[in-house]
């Protein structure tokens, strides 16, 4: 986890993020599902023996800086993390995270949950 916190710490917001070049498909991803709002693909760098990461197409930089329309969105995110993590045969539970900002361990300005 440190090692996450560094990265956290010296990554900052501005420009494209590897998850709009995975989004566009610039980049391979093992892409697990994909609609319209969002995407989830196994993250390359695992914390867990299971772990992935559902992404909105829409780039919303940091969760505090979400909008009052996004409510929907992040909510869609949150049903996909379930539907995956049911699809993946995780029956006996799961944990779902959001990093926010450098102190809290984002090191992608690209929300996500994983």
């Amino acid at each position: 986890m440190a090692d996450e916190i560094s990265k956290a710490q010296a990554a900052r917001p501005g420009g494209d993020t590897i998850f709009g070049k995975i989004i566009r498909k610039e980049i391979p991803a093992n892409i697990i599902y994909e609609d319209e709002q969002c995407l989830a693909f196994h993250d390359i760098s695992p914390q867990a023996p299971t772990h992935f990461l559902v992404i909105p197409k829409k780039p919303i930089v940091r969760l505090s800086e979400a909008e009052d329309s996004d409510e929907s969105l992040l909510g869609h995110l949150m049903i996909v993390g379930k539907k995956c993590a049911a699809n993946l045969g995780l029956t006996n539970g799961f944990r779902m995270v959001v990093n926010e900002g450098p102190e809290g361990g984002q090191s992608v300005y690209h929300t996500s949950v994983y």
